[in-house]
């Protein structure tokens, strides 16, 4: 029997059903919680994951790793809403909690410290024209930067002080 034949009657025998994968969205990372057992709809789950863009092998392992250890942890490329992911994961059985860092407001954060767009950049070793980008709106700090504007608006002084020592270190 040819493979070609093997795929035919496959199809004929088991339906396939048509993913559309979310035309666009934003990066997001998700902690995903095992449910109640009985209201666990593992499929809807794996299908609410592919459709943002996961393969439909890293949503299954991730759903499995979910129903295993009680939770998983899990970056997902294309999310439009975390509404509306957040309401197909529970639907499905799952609790899931947002992780991606949102970032301070540059402009408010840089004003607060009494600082200019370029103090504030040298102060924290910041790329003027991002810090200009960031308080424009013409571009978003990425996860790393979030989370590092995020330790600068807790602890500003701490930070400074810190890269300060870094510099006076001699360079080998």
């Amino acid at each position: 029997m040819t493979e070609s034949s093997l795929k035919a009657q496959f199809a004929q025998r088991v339906p396939t059903r048509a993913i559309d994968l979310v035309p666009s969205g934003s990066p997001e990372v998700v902690e995903i919680e095992r449910g109640e057992w009985g209201k666990i709809r593992t499929i809807d789950a794996i299908f609410a994951l592919r459709r943002r863009g996961l393969t439909m092998l890293k949503a299954k392992r991730a759903i499995e790793a979910a129903m295993d250890e009680g939770r998983v942890v899990v970056g997902v490329p294309v999310v439009e809403s975390v509404d509306v992911l957040a309401g197909e994961l529970r639907a499905a059985g799952f609790a899931p909690t947002f992780l991606t860092p949102k970032a301070p407001d540059v402009r408010t954060l840089r004003e607060r410290l009494g600082l200019t767009q370029e103090q504030f950049a040298l102060t924290y070793g910041l790329d003027i024209d991002a810090v200009r980008d960031w308080e424009s709106g013409r571009r978003e700090p990425d996860t790393a930067a979030k989370s590092y504007l995020t330790v600068i608006d807790r602890e500003p002084g701490q930070v400074a002080k810190t890269l300060a020592m870094q510099a006076d270190q001699p360079r080998v």
